[in-house]
């Protein structure tokens, strides 16, 4: 071997969050599941470990070193084998490495970088997309949020609030009354005002608690106004169906009647009878023998709009940005908040027992290389984000052709190929190159189980096995320890689109007549040229670089649920040293409760993406959305708070014929 020392880069995108880790080790490199069960020293020189928590990663998986032919990837007898650009090593269990491989072990796709390469200008703000305050539209020009400095004024130059007084971690209620600003005090603040608190409300509204208990902080009076904006972005028109189950109803915690039987329904009553048992063979076959049935984007915006107002949610809802939270003295919250009262903004206090938070994504992934090519070049038409509103690419390639370049292959990805399905029968003219880190040779495992893919997509019904929301699979990660869970969710989860016949449909069709075309590589830059938009890149079956070019680019990569993108949340994690779990996202109990932040008076829970990586996996589904708000209700009526009760048979039972005959719940 090599004496000399030589350093690589090894890069991937975690499969439980999508975060880009991208480390340079020293050779050789140890890769596996266990630290301690990989090598420290081999021939004398010290061994870079690298673990990989995931059960389909062997304790000591694959080792990447110098020999007389340059660098190599050694596979050590793993269980799951290793796969180099799509195939598997099995040569004496080695194989050459080049410049820009990409190393599948398990579920992570590492792609290697060693040589000289043109480095992606960085770009000079965050590769994310921030929503506008006062449009909750996704915004390229809004500037990363700044961080809570109570008593130096905010961001938009109102000064000192919040106060000097929530410079301390613990408030005196007079204390806020001697600011001459407005205190109101309610028992239950739901902190966000989307899905994940409408969620919460509609819970504590079943138990008994009265709207004039309650209070809904947010800026859009539509729970569902962001998540409607983001799939209508993304080509999820209100017709089209969502990746939800059918019993997933966020309207109504008993699941029954769920959307399969009420949209079978609604077409009976109209004398659609096929549609109608389509309908309720696709609950009763699926998915061994039907497709897995999905609701409408209409059918569920309106269920929501009938249960708002059932339970009050006009009453319950208050305009406003909240800024910060702390502990009271006397054991409970205060919220201070921002709002516009007359046209004019001002600010105001809340003071709660039971804070809820739902604050949902703070921000959208945007590509750091496409984010450099917008700043260098201002171009914000050509390349886009799947989320922004971008209409005006379908209507250009409607009108005179073109090409479209996709990134990214989960679901988002999956519907802008459908939508540019519909556009070509408008203009057959219309192209799609889809760029992929790397090949999918093969799907993620769990023990037996194993994911289908096709044509490098890997499909799953929904975005998380179905056992992972009331099953074994639900049990096994509420009782296991934070490393195992880490292991957990980087198995079951992972980049996969909905198993959809129309979708495989489409791309075999594309594939086969040559209008949609699958290209592999890492990308170098973006650059401008004439009429056309090109990336370059470093690309796998040949070594080389390759150009693409497109009239439009389209990164279809997600949304991004870091604590840290949050001011709120980044504020309350600095002020109380709060523990963040092993994916980065906040800490919560089995109930959901932040139990660090309980006061002799009140206690704080959290629910949606922000708590991924806790006893739950499909934190931000409308089912777990419903979970969360179970638990953490019943926690709180546990407590013997005001004007709670659990929810047993009869009550139940009760409530669910008020939600039939669409009566107040109390």
């Amino acid at each position: 071997m090599n004496s000399a020392p030589l350093r690589i880069q090894l890069s991937w995108d975690d499969p439980a969050t999508g975060d880009r880790r991208e480390p340079r080790l020293t050779l050789p490199i140890a890769l596996g599941r266990d630290f301690n069960g990989m090598p420290t020293e081999i021939q004398g020189h010290p061994v870079s470990r690298m673990v990989l928590n995931s059960l389909e990663v062997s304790h000591f998986h694959a080792l990447i070193d110098q020999d007389s032919g340059g660098l190599v990837v050694i596979d050590q007898n793993s269980r799951n084998g290793s796969f180099l650009n799509g195939t598997r090593v099995v040569v004496n269990n080695r194989a050459s490495l080049a410049n820009g491989d990409t190393l599948q072990i398990g579920p992570y796709q590492i792609t290697v970088n060693f040589g000289a390469r043109t480095q992606v200008p960085a770009p000079s703000g965050n590769s994310q997309i921030f929503f506008n305050p006062n449009t909750q539209l996704p915004d390229p020009s809004q500037p990363s949020p700044q961080p809570i400095v109570p008593g130096r004024g905010d961001p938009a130059g109102h000064p000192s609030f919040p106060p000097p007084v929530f410079q301390a971690s613990e408030v005196a209620v007079q204390d806020l009354h001697a600011t001459g600003l407005p205190v109101d005090e309610v028992d239950y603040v739901a902190v966000g005002a989307g899905l994940g608190s409408f969620v919460w409300v509609d819970f504590l509204r079943i138990s008994g608690v009265k709207s004039s208990q309650i209070a809904a902080l947010g800026i859009e009076a539509q729970p569902y106004s962001r998540y409607k904006q983001l799939c209508l972005s993304s080509q999820i028109p209100l017709h089209e169906r969502l990746r939800s189950n059918s019993d997933s109803c966020p309207d109504n915690i008993w699941g029954w009647p769920s959307y399969a039987l009420r949209e079978a329904w609604h077409d009976l009553v109209r004398g659609r009878l096929g549609e109608a048992f389509g309908y309720l063979w696709q609950v009763f076959a699926e998915p061994t023998f039907a497709q897995t049935y999905t609701p409408r984007a209409g059918n569920v915006f309106d269920s929501l709009d009938r249960e708002a107002k059932r339970i009050g949610w006009e009453q319950i809802f208050r305009y406003g940005s909240v800024r910060s939270i702390r502990k009271t003295t006397d054991g409970r919250y205060c919220i201070a908040y921002s709002r516009t009262r007359g046209g004019r903004r001002d600010h105001a206090f809340l003071v709660a027992r039971y804070v809820h938070i739902a604050t949902g994504y703070p921000a959208i992934k945007f590509l750091p290389d496409l984010q450099a090519y917008r700043e260098r070049t201002n171009d914000f038409k050509s390349v886009v984000n799947a989320y922004e509103p971008h209409d005006h690419v379908y209507e250009q390639l409607e009108q005179r052709g073109g090409t479209v370049l996709i990134r990214g292959r989960g679901i988002v990805a999956s519907r802008i190929v459908q939508r540019l399905y519909e556009a070509r029968k408008n203009n057959p003219q219309i192209r799609l190159v889809h760029l992929m880190r790397s090949p999918r040779p093969q799907g993620n495992k769990f023990g037996k189980s194993q994911r289908l893919v096709k044509h490098h997509y890997e499909f799953q019904p929904f975005n998380w096995p179905k056992a992972c929301w009331g099953g074994e699979l639900r049990a096994t990660l509420e009782k296991a320890d934070p490393q195992q869970r880490q292991r957990l969710i980087a198995d079951w989860g992972g980049t996969t689109t909905a198993d959809r016949r129309d979708w495989k449909r489409i791309v075999d069709e594309g594939v086969n007549q040559g209008w949609y075309k699958i290209e592999f590589g890492e990308v170098e830059r973006v650059e401008r040229e004439q009429d056309c938009v090109i990336t370059y890149i470093q690309e796998k079956k040949f070594k080389g670089q390759m150009r693409l070019e497109a009239d439009f680019i389209i990164d279809a990569t997600g949304l991004d649920a870091k604590v840290t993108a949050n001011p709120l949340l980044n504020d309350l994690v600095t002020q109380y040293s709060l523990p963040l779990n092993t994916l980065g996202r906040l800490s919560v109990s089995n109930d959901f409760e932040l139990v660090e932040m309980r006061g002799s008076r009140g206690r704080m829970y959290a629910a949606g993406a922000i708590t991924l990586g806790g006893p739950y996996a499909a934190v931000d589904s409308f089912l777990g959305l419903q979970y969360a708000a179970l638990q953490s209700v019943d926690g709180i009526a546990s407590t013997k708070a005001p004007g709670i009760g659990r929810l047993n048979l009869v009550g139940s039972s009760t409530q669910w014929l008020k939600w039939i005959a669409n009566q107040s719940p109390c």
